[in-house]
């Protein structure tokens, strides 16, 4: 039995180093990729994953197929295409760690992924199915997304949902949030930014998260809101919790992906469902996600970043 199975992009992060006199970036590169930062940490704290998609039958396909094999998660629901590339996703950071992204990916892999690929069995055997927005940008992946969702809603799977915004992969904005809107219509648990909540809604966090639960069937939302910790709503409570004070920021690269799985592994540990939980629980779970997602925060990269769970709750003694 599976915990989580999740679709959508395995790609690799280039991480900017240092930069020449000539401003050109020394990148290190890093394994990445919403769904599978989001899965390795629900498998670093001991939840069975799977993860669906398409890489390239290429050097750094196979590199991000080895690795998550490492990391604990199944990969095979996963296809080495080789008429694809894998996709390359180039990261620059600010003087305060925020990023900002460039992307070869005309195609990807990721976007070549078409319904009648998917293993749909690693859906029936898990508690849970996750996807999020980059998986919608482009056909034919859009169109197996769409139907891998309602093949998880049909059989009873919660649905969790990330929206991830980035603006560089969509055609315009106004796909963007056709798309994301879809996506809160389709999910149970939702971790959305505070800037996703502006971009779609014009709200800040606290009216967005009872825009989205009153507006959608969403029963869970997490609104993360960078340094200032998370927000969260369901039925029974809403309320913020803080981020972990006095962290040296390096690289915020996948730290939303792992609150958000860092959150769906302790909701796991619960065994209820999401709008039965009340305030006290909801506060573990958000305080255990944003000091897993800040940690992860002081080193590079995604995957390779994730805090062991001793040192999670080391930090929260604190």
């Amino acid at each position: 039995m599976l915990d989580v199975a999740a679709l959508g992009e395995l790609l690799i992060d280039f991480t900017c180093l240092s930069t020449d006199e000539n401003g050109y970036p020394t990148m290190a590169a890093h394994p990445g990729g919403a769904p599978a930062n989001f899965l390795a940490a629900l498998a670093k704290y001991g939840a069975k994953t799977a993860m669906l998609g398409k890489v390239g039958d290429d050097t750094f396909g196979h590199l991000l197929l080895e690795t998550l094999r490492r990391a604990g998660i199944e990969t095979r629901g996963m296809i080495a295409a080789p008429d694809v590339f894998t996709t390359l996703a180039f990261v620059t950071l600010d003087a305060r760690g925020e990023r900002e992204f460039a992307f070869a990916r005309k195609p990807g892999a990721d976007t070549c992924l078409s319904f009648p690929e998917i293993d749909l069995s690693f859906i029936d055997e898990a508690k849970i199915f996750h996807f999020g927005s980059l998986s919608l940008t482009d056909e034919p992946s859009r169109s197996a997304t769409r139907q891998a969702v309602a093949y998880a809603r049909a059989k009873g799977k919660l649905v969790t949902y990330d929206p991830n915004l980035r603006p560089p992969l969509w055609k315009d904005l106004s796909e963007a949030k056709e798309q994301l809107l879809w996506g809160l219509g389709q999910a149970d648990v939702v971790k959305i930014s505070e800037e996703e909540v502006r971009f779609l809604f014009g709200l800040e966090p606290e009216a967005g998260a009872e825009h989205i639960c009153h507006t959608f069937p969403v029963k869970l939302v997490f609104v993360t809101c960078g340094a200032d910790g998370c927000y969260f709503k369901n039925s029974r409570a809403a309320g913020r919790e803080p981020a972990l004070p006095g962290l040296r920021i390096a690289d915020t690269t996948g730290a939303g992906d792992i609150f958000g799985g860092s959150a769906v592994w302790k909701l796991l540990q619960y065994g209820v469902s999401p709008e039965e939980l009340g305030e006290s629980a909801l506060r573990d779970i958000v305080s255990f996600a944003c000091a897993a997602a800040g940690l992860s925060a002081t080193r590079p990269g995604g995957i390779s970043s994730i805090p062991e769970y001793d040192e999670v709750l080391r930090a929260l003694n604190r």
